[in-house]
């Protein structure tokens, strides 16, 4: 696995895990504006599988002309250099950085890479993007019924805070406000790398490819 800024060609993926996490989740996240959005980090986690993006169908004419010239551009389309297959994008994060809080928007796995350490690595990358960007703490919104999330940010050092009543538009459930300490803290760094040193164990090294950047990605 490797981890990675979004690129504008992830974008379909991307919202295919969104929906597929968040599916009752209102408004959608416009990820092509957030790629443009300075203040916005977007990463994804990519797997090493190969996925190709779905092939665009021409409209058929029912006249015969019609069929006859779709019939020609279907024969040319097979002439063409196949279209390159892409990485295969397990999952992804995104979250805001202002002034000294990075505030994580949204995390997210495909169903079939879910309990497989994903959401652990993006976890750590965003850990890295806040410490190297100069973030004091990292916050964040979650479900009061998201237990397994919860337990998740609980295990990287996130402590609830609060509550914002009626947060989530499509049902009016509460969101949970949870925060962590300084993360620059020796006990935060040592807490980071055992997890990091942990996830390798289980899952393999993960190759980080976030070096610093003054230009945003897109």
């Amino acid at each position: 696995m490797y981890v990675r800024f979004m690129r504008r060609e992830d974008v379909d993926q991307v919202v295919s895990i969104d929906r597929e996490a968040f599916p009752t989740e209102w408004p959608p996240t416009n990820f092509t504006r957030e790629l443009d959005n300075r203040l916005a980090y977007y990463i994804v986690a990519c797997d090493g599988s190969p996925v190709s993006p779905p092939a665009l169908k021409p409209a058929v004419d029912s006249h015969p002309a019609g069929i006859m010239e779709w019939l020609r551009n279907l024969f040319s389309e097979k002439q063409k250099k196949p279209v390159e297959e892409r990485e295969r994008i397990a999952g992804y994060a995104g979250m805001w950085i202002l002034a000294d809080e990075a505030h994580i928007m949204s995390i997210a796995s495909l169903l079939e890479c879910r309990r497989k350490g994903v959401g652990e690595v993006l976890l750590i990358a965003l850990f890295d993007l806040a410490v190297q960007h100069r973030a004091r703490i990292l916050t964040l919104e979650v479900r009061v019924s998201n237990e397994v999330a919860q337990n998740l940010y609980l295990k990287f050092g996130f402590q609830k805070m609060g509550l914002r009543k009626a947060y989530y538009l499509d049902n009016r459930e509460d969101a949970l406000i949870m925060s962590t300490d300084y993360i620059g803290s020796p006990e935060s760094r040592e807490r980071l790398r055992q997890l990091r040193e942990a996830h390798e164990r289980k899952w393999g090294r993960t190759r980080f490819e976030l070096e610093k950047q003054n230009v945003k990605m897109g």
